[in-house]
């Protein structure tokens, strides 16, 4: 059995020491927020929190977490940050399919918490890693930047 640390939660796993995070946070805990993408930790669809830090969970083994605080999207609109991100995600009207967006928020929610006033290149470097089919890039950004202010 694994004890995972997940929202300020305590959960019990015993799910392969191999197995992706992602799949213990979907399949046996029931959290569906975190979304597959590619399965290769390269599209970001996957990201949560692991110490405070965006880490994509497709790939990270669950053995590699225990004793960890992991936040997932389903509860980091309670810190002020994931708050502030949530609502100008929703003020900027940022979704269309909306299939990225859990993964596109927790790395948005990563870079406000290190860097309250961040450039356009800061914003480019921190979300690199997030891929948007729809391509709402720009709605992205107007969106950081609106968190950024509020947060100010």
């Amino acid at each position: 059995m694994t004890t995972l640390d997940i929202n300020g939660k305590q959960f019990e796993t015993d799910a392969a020491p191999d197995t992706p995070l992602l799949w213990v946070l979907r399949d046996h805990l029931g959290m569906t927020g975190s979304k597959y993408g590619c399965g290769r930790a390269l599209c970001g669809a996957c990201t949560v929190h692991i110490n405070g830090a965006p880490t994509r969970s497709c790939v990270l083994p669950v053995s590699g977490v225990a004793g960890m605080k992991i936040t997932t999207i389903e509860a980091v609109g309670e810190s002020p940050v994931g708050k502030a991100v949530q609502d100008a995600w929703i003020a900027e009207d940022v979704p269309q399919c909306g299939y990225c967006q859990s993964g596109q928020v927790m790395s948005a929610t990563g870079l406000l918490s290190t860097n309250k006033n961040p450039t356009d290149a800061d914003i480019d470097a921190a979300m690199s890693g997030n891929i948007c089919r729809c391509a709402t890039y720009v709605r992205i950004r107007t969106a950081i930047k609106r968190a950024a202010k509020s947060l100010a």
